[in-house]
């Protein structure tokens, strides 16, 4: 019983623990994580436009991204999580 009590403690401080990072390391809204991510996109040279922002709705971020010239996958350089709840 005892074990069990232990088990379930454990669990329950791992969700807390889980929800804490979540809700504390998450921008407030999707405009603060667009502002950012262009704030970011400012301080590079895009001359070529090769970097850009994009709004991936499925993982609720801003990427600021490298495209490439080739016919490859773009390089991710930021993420800029935002809260989705």
């Amino acid at each position: 019983m005892k074990v069990v009590n232990l088990v379930f403690q454990i669990f329950f401080l791992l969700v807390i623990l889980i929800f804490l990072i979540y809700f504390l390391t998450g921008f407030d809204s999707a405009f603060e994580a667009d502002q950012n991510c262009h704030s970011y996109l400012s301080s590079y040279e895009n001359i070529s436009g090769k970097y850009g922002c994009d709004h991936d709705t499925e993982t609720h971020q801003w990427i600021l991204y490298e495209s490439n010239d080739k016919k490859e996958p773009a390089t991710i350089i930021k993420k800029f999580r935002y809260k989705f709840l």
